[in-house]
């Protein structure tokens, strides 16, 4: 079956809520000051089951000074009943509320003239011509009109059959989205403990869910789920909906907090939009503040212009930061309302499109990217808040800032040109920032080999990257060799001036002559001609080509010398000896003595047993 939520709207005793109760048989006024006053103060809710469509209707308060509780039931509905008394036609709040149903979105509904049974056939039709100059223009310029009682139910039918003609053309809400429920009402039950009801905006709710409440982050438990009274194991998008939560007193919880489920968003206290003003509205400046309404909730803003101090014009559409007072859920696409502080009127509304804007772009250049933000798709939205920085964002921001979760935000991902990469959390960057980063990489290799013509490579940990990029930019660019601890460009070989060259063959030569008793290192970097750093570059490149063998962090030997003391113990495999025979055989002091050793033991060419060797 369809859900449908019909919010009601119109001024203050045009019949509002008599009507609802001749459709539906529920009498929305709750409170007992409603009854006798006989005015709606807060939200009112009911529902009816027509031609294959579960209505639920939002009934809200027309008086001028209850509109703000207006607004807490105007965000999730689909299609907005717009009513008005035949016998007063369009007054300040009919024009209000209407304005908060174009600035909200809405773009399905229908006109209600109602008290069609106490006035004249010459002023139903005068009502009628009006109702339909009131919405010309709009997204009610072709909805149904229909004259109705309340009281007598002149009308009803034509009426339902008005709204199944409207609700045809409603688009169902994504049942597979995100679960998000914004709270209107938070009350503790006889038997059931504390409740929560809210229009299910996306998404499903099932029994047993953990939830998360935003903005405290705090995690609950679904004990049980209504749907217009009834007990159901799940409710999904566009349900009149209530949850009996675990754990928790129903004075913790108010209206506008929101359920969503665990881990995935994030409130904000600072968000770019579209503001669009009204005609009627005085200019809007920069450090306005404003009475900020999305979904049921109402807090306190300040209005940031982004480039300049030019303020927006009545009539006017414009991109500008709002800074509010108390952090919300909200989420790019979302719908709000702002209203003046003195006095208290609504000024204009519009969507936000970025929820967490980046410190770290400038204002003017966040203002140029605004446009393309609100027209974006999913994966160039995706795109651009990941393009922000060279290193990508993490997945988990990139869900939160777009409203979506991390498997919808993998699955985009390659769509979007951005590579994952892990640092250690899953981060996604654009493919264009890798390649920028690879070539900034291969210039600094190259200039590296320029200065150090000697070394084989760069060490790592002297790339300027962060390590999950340059794996990244590795793994793009072939150019590149990774070898070990280093990097080197592919087409790098270490080279030696002549000079150079003169002075290696020289520092192997004095390691060479000296045999078993080796010189000093120093001693021989001295004597190489060269300064101390080429001196020492050159001690490495001959180690590393396997000429010479360091045997201790002081000693090195010429690779002959080495190979000629392993081939002498070679011919006494197996004989057991100290330090005095190896001191013998080889004709070294033990200042020599026991570093060999101690390196034929890490070469296993040795097996030390106590005081005494063996040889293997």
């Amino acid at each position: 079956m369809k859900n449908i939520i019909v919010g009601t709207a119109g001024h203050i005793d045009h019949g509002k809520t008599t009507l609802v109760r001749a459709l539906t048989g529920i009498d929305t006024d709750r409170l007992e000051e409603e009854k006798r006053r006989g005015i709606s103060i807060d939200l009112g809710f009911a529902h009816l089951e027509c031609g294959g469509v579960r209505f639920g209707f939002v009934d809200v308060p027309g008086h001028e000074r209850f509109v703000k509780n207006m607004l807490a039931g105007a965000g999730g509905i689909d299609m907005v009943m717009l009513v008005i008394g035949a016998d007063e036609s369009i007054k300040p709040q009919t024009r209000e509320h209407f304005d908060i149903c174009r600035l909200l979105g809405i773009r399905h509904g229908l006109i209600a003239l109602t008290k069609a049974d106490i006035v004249d056939a010459d002023t139903l039709e005068l009502a009628r011509l009006e109702a339909a100059e009131f919405a010309a223009g709009s997204f009610l310029e072709s909805a149904p009109v229909v004259a109705v009682s309340g009281k007598t139910g002149a009308g009803l039918e034509e009426l339902r059959a008005a709204m199944l003609q409207v609700a045809a053309a409603v688009e169902g809400r994504d049942a597979h989205g995100v679960m998000r429920l914004p709270i209107d009402r938070a009350f503790s039950l006889h038997g059931f403990g504390t409740v929560v009801t809210g229009t299910l905006l996306s998404g499903t709710i099932r029994v047993e869910d953990e939830v998360e409440v935003h903005p405290s982050a705090r995690k609950l438990r679904v004990r049980g789920v209504q749907v217009h009274g009834g007990m159901v194991e799940a409710s999904t998008a566009g349900q009149r909906t209530a949850v009996n939560l675990a754990g928790v007193e129903a004075t913790e919880l108010r209206r506008g907090m929101v359920l969503t489920p665990p881990g995935l968003f994030r409130p904000t206290s600072v968000l770019d939009c579209r503001f669009d003003l009204l005609d009627s509205a005085q200019p809007l400046k920069h450090k306005a503040p404003i009475h900020f309404h999305a979904g049921t909730a109402e807090v306190e803003a300040e209005v940031r212009m982004l480039r300049g101090g030019e303020p927006l014009l009545p009539g006017a559409s414009g991109f500008v930061r709002l800074l509010l007072k108390e952090p919300l859920l909200l989420l790019p696409g979302d719908r709000f309302i702002a209203r003046m502080f003195s006095p208290v009127v609504t000024i204009g509304g519009g969507v936000v499109i970025d929820n967490a804007p980046n410190d770290a772009v400038r204002k003017s250049a966040a203002l140029d990217r605004l446009p393309q933000l609100l027209a974006a798709t999913f994966e160039k939205r995706l795109a651009l808040f990941a393009a922000e920085d060279e290193a990508g964002a993490r997945v988990s921001e990139l869900a939160a800032r777009s409203g979506a979760t991390p498997e919808s935000v993998f699955a985009a991902a390659a769509g979007a040109g951005l590579v994952q990469v892990r640092d250690p959390e899953p981060r996604l960057v654009p493919r264009a920032s890798i390649l920028s980063a690879a070539a900034r990489l291969k210039t600094e290799l190259a200039e590296f080999h320029r200065q150090n013509p000697l070394l084989p490579g760069m060490p790592k940990a002297s790339a300027t990257l962060p390590p999950f990029l340059l794996d990244a930019a590795l793994a793009e660019l072939k150019e590149i060799v990774a070898e070990g601890e280093h990097l080197r460009l592919a087409s790098h070989r270490p080279s030696m001036r002549a000079e150079e060259d003169q002075a290696a063959a020289k520092m192997e030569s004095l390691f060479g002559e000296a045999g078993l008793a080796v010189p000093a290192v120093q001693e021989v970097l001295a004597k190489s001609g060269l300064d101390a750093n080429r001196s020492r570059t050159l001690l490495q490149l001959l180690l590393r080509e396997g000429r010479l063998v360091r045997v201790s962090t002081e000693m090195i030997y010429h690779r002959a010398a080495i190979e000629k003391l392993k081939s002498v113990l070679a011919g006494k495999k197996g004989q057991r000896f100290g330090v005095a025979e190896f001191k013998d055989w080889t004709g070294v002091s033990r200042k020599y003595a026991i570093p060999l050793l101690e390196f034929l033991d890490r070469e296993r060419v040795t097996r030390r047993e106590g005081d005494r060797r063996v040889i293997l």
